[in-house]
């Protein structure tokens, strides 16, 4: 039998919370690399999910805290819109994904795992990075570790003109 090893699983199998809104706390807290925060913007800031669905995760996440895109003002709307669109060359500079998956869920019901803060999930996708690990054993597989994909985004994004 073969072992999978992801120890920063933990905190999310014992449902041991950091605090009220993990997003919140992430934008307060300076020690980006603690909290994978990838880039910093004015009104919104990228980080890498903890718990992804795949290698490379992102989730755009406006900096104040509010439930629904209607609460957003217009800078934030912007700000995230331009976020997700670097956040994409990033990754296609630092991981050559085939594809993306780029969405919002909205409520508890609809996947949201923090509903009550709205965020952009950008996901990338390889040609055949869903095989029989996730359907056959209920297991992602994710072959980098989250410090080695933080690094590898942070200097792709640097080469990126910021508009934030």
């Amino acid at each position: 039998m073969k072992r999978l090893w992801a120890p920063w699983r933990i905190e999310y199998i014992t449902g041991a919370p950091e605090e009220d809104c993990l997003f919140c706390g992430a934008f307060a807290d300076d020690d980006d690399r603690k909290r994978y925060v990838v880039r910093r913007g004015k009104a919104a800031f990228t980080m890498l999910n903890k718990y992804p669905y795949i290698g490379g995760h992102l989730l755009i996440v406006p900096a104040r805290h509010v439930p629904e895109l209607k609460d957003l003002m217009p800078d934030e709307r912007a700000e995230i819109l331009d976020m997700t669109t670097d956040a994409v060359e990033a990754l296609k500079r630092a991981m050559k994904p085939d594809g993306f998956n780029i969405g919002i869920n909205i409520g508890r019901v609809a996947g949201a795992g923090v509903p009550d803060h709205v965020h952009v999930h950008v996901v990338p996708r390889w040609n055949g990075d869903n095989n029989f690990m996730a359907v056959l054993g209920d297991t992602r597989m994710l072959n980098e570790h989250l410090e080695r994909t933080y690094e590898k985004l942070r200097a792709k994004w640097r080469k990126n003109a910021s508009r934030y």
